[in-house]
């Protein structure tokens, strides 16, 4: 069993067919029963990633409907959530100064840093992000994280 934080970029895949998606639902797969961590804010990501495919015509309504009820209750019950705190926040604010990084990729990467935190705390292994963001994976590696990308994995 692994761990694993994905970013939206990469959860995406497991809901809407592209590059990296059969490499994505082979970590989900019941016999691995690898843990998913995801950020809180990675459900209006999902949506949103999912609602513009369906307006660029690259994904029909009624599959996206039917990925978003999956993927809902998957977030419900699958995945280890990282609330979005005050503390949380100030991380992001400087990641984002530092990296150069989006708003909501600055979350991302603080996400993974405090999941990853806990886990090295408790004596557990560390998470790998898994990303298909190339400046999140290049300031998740400068933050000394591991990091897959699901578009490498065609």
């Amino acid at each position: 069993m692994a761990s694993y934080f994905f970013d939206s970029s990469a959860l995406v895949k497991r809901y809407a067919i592209e590059v990296g998606t059969a490499w994505t639902i082979s970590i989900f797969r019941p016999p691995h029963a690898n843990r998913i961590y995801v950020a809180r804010i990675t459900s209006v990501e999902v949506v949103s990633a999912l609602v513009r495919r369906v307006r660029a015509g690259k994904l029909n309504g009624k599959s996206a409907k039917r990925a978003m009820a999956r993927f809902r209750r998957a977030f419900i019950g699958r995945f280890r959530k990282i609330e979005i705190t005050e503390t949380l926040i100030d991380r992001a604010t400087s990641l984002a100064e530092k990296h150069g990084l989006r708003g909501y990729d600055a979350v991302q990467l603080a996400g993974v840093l405090a999941a990853n935190d806990e886990r090295l705390a408790a004596g557990a292994a560390r998470l790998t992000l898994i990303s298909a963001d190339n400046a999140l994976n290049s300031a998740a590696i400068a933050e000394g994280l591991a990091v897959d990308n699901p578009n490498h994995h065609p």
